[in-house]
């Protein structure tokens, strides 16, 4: 891609790239294709990133770690996968010794590590979301519980679950026993100290991302994603089980609209409050009978809803990442495709409950463009063998013209790979496309 002349880096960089997921692997692969890209560090990466850069065994939670390693290979820029290190500081410790971070501080963090913040910031400045009220006694939450019509309820722990801290309760008695279970049962540990209790929405939700940096937010991309294990959405939350891009409802009218109700405000609200906000900005939207409203943000792209709209991206994801991490996002005109993409996530035997991992994966040399598999969850066994290692395993990903031919793309390649156990939804993108599962 052609540079502008417009501040960044023109020299090639040097980037380090944290987390181990699907997510990953696909900004990896698009980091990739950049000409700006010198050499790419992965810490820790999977088997899949491995002949895309060089895997570093550091945790994503070795902030020092991660900072030593950064400083000792002069690292040029860093890209944050995962919301952990954010939430606990890793931008701010990169920032402190003159390394750019895209991804936000911990302060701006507090979009997704704190629910209730998140929600007190939306209502000082008018930002369209549910009714809510925040507790951390549990004699206080039923009391507030009991005020509430009957009906579903919806109860959300305030800090990081990993994307299964919601529950929707039923009833005013499930909802009480879901406190009870987060407060004093620890559910989700310390992040469910502290129980967000809303008004449960209703329409179609969809999930949207864009570029920011400060007060300058990107043109934004649209995709569904699919949080329960099984068809219909039935079972467990999981981390997600696949998504799809763009959602059969979404026009240029309706994007006009996030954009200038939800988006905007909610980059000059931080700005304004002292948490400017560098990274992706994830809404998670709920297109109810008076308009779009917030049920929660991310401060990083999706998972696996990255997997899917890094597809359509058709501006340079280092050239982005760079801007935005040194403040001239401004000076880029971000650019989306008019292509559609399927993700389906194939998942251990079990998950998200017990499963086993290890099991040998075959077909994966059969895989071939329109499709892509990005590794969620794999190690490399002997004789360069792949191996599942998690409890999501493998996204694959098909792009086509439309929902349609990319759906009927990703199922084909599904069924050629194989490993024991494996389990996948037959459903993901059917409403799109009008039909049911395979």
């Amino acid at each position: 891609m052609h540079m502008r002349s417009n501040g960044t880096k023109r020299s090639p960089l040097k980037v380090l790239l944290i987390g181990s997921g699907g997510r990953e692997h696909a900004m990896a692969v698009a980091l990739c294709k950049s000409p700006l890209l010198n050499q790419l560090l992965i810490a820790p990466g999977n088997a899949g990133m491995a002949p895309l850069g060089e895997n570093v065994p550091v945790p994503v939670d070795d902030i020092p770690g991660i900072v030593s390693l950064a400083r000792e290979r002069n690292v040029d820029l860093v890209i944050v996968g995962p919301e952990a290190p954010l939430a606990d500081g890793l931008a701010d410790a990169l920032k402190a010794i003159g390394i750019p971070v895209f991804g936000p501080t911990r302060s701006a963090a507090r979009i997704e590590s704190s629910k209730s913040w998140a929600k007190r910031l939306m209502a000082r400045h008018g930002i369209p979301t549910a009714g809510f009220a925040t507790f951390q006694s549990i004699r206080e939450s039923m009391s507030h519980i009991d005020t509430l019509p009957e009906g579903p309820v919806v109860v959300k722990a305030d800090g990081l679950a990993a994307g299964k801290g919601v529950i929707i309760a039923e009833s005013r008695r499930e909802a009480s026993d879901a406190v009870a279970e987060m407060i004093r049962g620890q559910m989700f540990g310390d992040a469910g100290s502290t129980v967000v209790i809303e008004e449960y929405m209703e329409g179609p939700e969809v999930s949207v991302f864009a570029f920011v940096d400060g007060r300058t937010v990107s043109n934004e991309v649209s995709a569904c994603d699919y949080k329960r294990a099984y068809d219909g959405d039935s079972g467990p939350n999981t981390g997600g089980m696949g998504a799809y891009t763009p959602p059969e409802f979404w026009t240029p009218e309706l994007a006009a609209r996030i954009r200038a109700e939800i988006l905007e405000p909610t980059a000059a609200a931080m700005d304004a409050e002292g948490a400017s906000f560098t990274g992706i900005l994830y809404a998670g939207l709920m297109l109810t009978e008076s308009g779009p409203r917030v049920i929660e943000f991310n401060c990083r792209f999706g998972d696996p809803e990255a997997q899917v709209v890094l597809s359509r991206l058709g501006t340079d994801l280092l050239e982005i990442a760079s801007a935005a991490a040194n403040g001239k996002l401004n000076e880029l005109d971000v650019r989306w495709n008019d292509q559609a993409a399927v993700c389906v996530v194939m998942a251990s035997g079990g998950y998200p409950g017990p499963y086993e991992t290890g099991k040998l994966i075959s077909g994966l040399s059969g895989v071939s463009d329109p499709v892509e598999v990005f590794h969620a969850g794999t190690a490399t066994g002997e004789d360069e063998t792949t191996l599942s290692a998690g409890g999501r395993v493998l996204d694959i990903v098909a792009r086509g013209s439309d929902v349609t031919e990319a759906r009927s793309s990703v199922y084909d390649a599904v069924m050629a790979i194989t490993f024991e156990g494996a389990e996948f939804r037959t459903d993901i993108a059917a409403r799109a496309v009008g039909s049911q599962a395979l």
